[in-house]
Formats: structure tokens, C-alpha cells, sequence
């Protein structure tokens, strides 16, 4: 037992629309998805096997974004999440929250997915608990709709053990700041996640993540998160803190796609922490030793060592070779539909276009569209 939710009981769909065609884009959110997932699956956090984290990129209708929820919801028996990361938008005529689709526009909660049909789906979920992590504006309205007033969850939503995180409360905007490479809350619960709480516990459970998340946030004079729990479930313990340094055990089954896994996930790590100290060239290396794993059945595993390798190098005046970190990417993007995948289109396509090669860049980001659409086509 490792005093964590079950993996192979447990599920994940993470949400995330990045781009719109009448709301400011949020390039942020496709780095949400991609890093977040790598964290939930790396076996020294929580070990959640990758194909029980469904990646839900750019919806554009309803049922891309609650068929997968719908489905993870049939499948987990122990532990459901469910996290959103884009615009929250406010009805014009009530104050629910409503979850922005590719083309939804403000003011028009008909052109969006009402948060109420997410809480429909947590009802009918088989899982024993549900957590709800909303990176979105008005985000509170979602806590307040399953909390209500006097703790009427259980009368409104008629689920056992329903946690929800919000990244702003009910009438505040969420922060996607300019230059950063996250959102606000999720960079916060990224760093939590892959740094740990010092002197904190062995396992972290939500109320504590969610105390650090606030007071972090607050340090930074960023919007607050909210909270609504029922039945004690706070005290679900999600996560392995990595602050610790005593790791008896990982937190998943120990096979060897599983430790290597954990090497690039480790090399990725610490890659970040020099490069967040201004030692970009000092992570170069460490970022190279980790692309010489191979994880089987995983090729979009090592994608975010591609993407953080090919960012340095261009933050180096290294534009060449960053291009030929992002074109050995890409052809692994060929194979796999997911955020990873659609970021290295991105990324090379603006390499691309700076070094005058339009016509390649053109060619990539219609490959990230056919991505998309396949994608889009393939949730069931």
C-alpha cells in the first residue's frame, strides 16, 4: 500500500482550450496540459499510468470536452480528477459559470459548456472521490455551485467526497501573465508538485496542497483560490512530496519504463531549477542526458525534455540547433495526438518563421491543424 489513491482505480482528464476565435488566446494552457500530465504520471509523485490521463486539447464542442470525462468517470473506481484551464465565462443572464469552447464567444453562455454538466457527470461517476481543479476565471462560481450555502453539496450534486480547487473566486479574473510559460495557479501547483513542501509530510493531502497554493499565491499578490469540500476528502492524500528526502518507495508499480520515466522526469527537474536561477547552459547537459532514455510505448514522454532543450538553446542564441532538437520532435509529433505534440508544432513553426523559413512554418502549423482535427475526431 502506498497510502495514495489507487493508480489503476483512479483516472484524469485534463482540460484545456488554448486557442479562440473571439476570446484573447491563452498559449499558456497548451504548457498546462502537457507538464501537468508529466507530473501526475511521473511515478515519484503520484504514478498515474498514461493512459489513465486523458488530454483534452482545444475542444470545440460539448462532447469533446464530457466525453471524456463521461468515460474516465465509467472507469474509475477510487479516484476521479478532473481539471480546466482557459476562459470561465459569466451568462449574460445568470451567474453560473460556463466553460469556454474554441468558439465561444462573451456574454453567450450558449456557445460554451455550463459547469453543470461537469458536476452531472462527477454525480454519475462510479469513483468514491472526485477533485475538481479549475483554472479559469469566476472559477468560484463552480465551488459555490457544488458547495451552495450551508454545505448543500450532497442535496445539489448527490456525490460522496467531491473536492473543488478554483484558481479565482466567484466574481475575480484568473491570471495568465504575459512572458510566463503558465498560468498563475497552475505554475504555483507545478512547482508544489515538482519541488515539494519543505518540512511538510511524507504525503501531501488536498487541504495542504491547497493551504500552500494560497499562501504562495497571496505572496504574490495574485489571485486567491477557492475551495468547497464534502465528507472530509480534503484529507485525501494525492501526492508524494518530493521535498522529502527519504523515498522508501515510488508511489506506482516499479517496472522499468517506469524508472525510466522517473530519470527524465528527474533530469527535467532539475534542468528547470538551473534555468529558473539563470543557469540555462548549466541545464544544457542534463537535458541531453535525459534524451538518451527511451521509454517504450511513450514516445510523447520525452517531448517536454525536447521543448525545455530547444527553448534554452534559442534563449542562447543557439536558433540552429534548437530547430533540429524541434524537427527530431516533430517527427514524433507525426505519431501522437496530444499538448506535447501540438506545443512542438508551435514552437518550431516560430523558429522557423524567425530564421525566414515561412514556407516550412506554414507547412508545420498545417500539420498541427490536422493534429487537431484528428484529435478532435478520435474522442469518443
Amino acid at each position: 500500500m502506498t497510502g495514495l489513491p489507487d493508480p489503476g482505480a483512479s483516472r484524469a482528464v485534463l482540460i484545456g482550450t488554448a486557442a479562440y476565435r473571439h476570446l484573447h488566446a491563452l498559449p499558456a494552457v497548451e504548457a498546462n496540459l502537457a507538464d501537468l500530465r508529466t507530473e501526475l504520471c511521473d511515478a515519484t509523485v503520484w504514478g498515474l499510468p498514461r493512459q489513465h490521463c486523458a488530454v483534452v486539447a482545444d475542444p470545440q464542442h460539448a462532447a469533446a470536452m464530457l466525453d471524456p470525462v463521461r468515460q474516465a468517470g465509467e472507469e474509475a473506481t477510487d479516484t476521479l480528477l478532473v481539471y480546466f484551464a482557459g476562459h470561465g465565462m459569466r451568462d449574460a443572464e445568470s451567474a453560473d459559470l460556463y466553460l469556454a469552447l474554441g468558439g465561444s464567444r462573451e456574454n453567450a453562455g450558449y456557445t460554451a459548456v455550463a459547469y453543470q454538466h461537469v458536476r452531472a457527470e462527477l454525480r454519475a461517476s462510479r469513483a468514491r472521490r472526485k477533485i475538481v481543479v479549475l483554472d479559469c476565471c469566476f472559477s468560484g462560481r463552480a465551488a459555490k455551485t457544488l458547495a451552495g450555502e450551508r454545505g448543500a453539496l450532497a442535496a445539489q450534486a448527490a456525490v460522496d467526497g467531491a473536492y473543488v480547487i478554483t484558481a479565482s473566486s466567484r466574481d475575480r479574473m484568473a491570471l495568465a501573465p504575459d512572458g510566463e510559460r503558465y498560468t498563475a495557479f497552475t505554475g504555483e501547483l507545478l512547482t508544489l508538485l515538482r519541488e515539494g513542501i519543505q518540512d511538510g509530510p511524507e504525503l501531501l493531502d488536498l487541504d495542504t496542497v491547497f493551504q500552500v497554493l494560497e499562501k504562495r499565491l497571496r505572496g504574490k499578490n495574485r489571485p486567491l483560490p477557492q475551495r468547497a469540500q464534502e465528507n472530509g476528502v480534503g484529507r485525501l492524500r494525492l501526492v508524494r512530496n518530493k521535498a522529502r528526502a527519504a523515498r522508501r518507495a515510488p508511489a506506482g508499480p516499479v517496472l522499468a519504463a517506469d524508472v525510466r520515466a522517473s530519470m527524465v522526469a528527474a533530469g527535467l527537474g532539475l534542468a528547470r531549477m538551473l534555468r529558473a536561477a539563470g543557469r540555462g547552459r548549466d541545464a544544457l547537459p542534463v537535458l541531453r542526458l535525459a534524451l538518451q532514455e527511451r521509454v517504450p510505448d511513450g514516445e510523447g514522454s520525452l517531448l517536454a525534455v525536447q521543448l525545455e532543450l530547444a527553448d534554452i538553446l534559442a534563449e542562447t542564441g543557439q536558433s540552429g540547433e534548437a530547430i533540429e532538437v524541434l524537427e527530431s520532435a516533430f517527427q514524433q509529433a507525426h505519431k501522437i495526438y496530444g499538448p506535447e505534440a501540438l506545443l512542438v508544432c508551435r514552437r518550431l513553426a516560430d523558429l522557423l518563421q524567425e530564421s525566414g523559413n515561412h514556407i516550412q512554418a506554414c507547412e508545420v502549423l498545417k500539420h498541427a491543424l490536422d493534429l487537431a482535427e484528428n484529435g478532435i475526431r478520435a474522442q469518443p
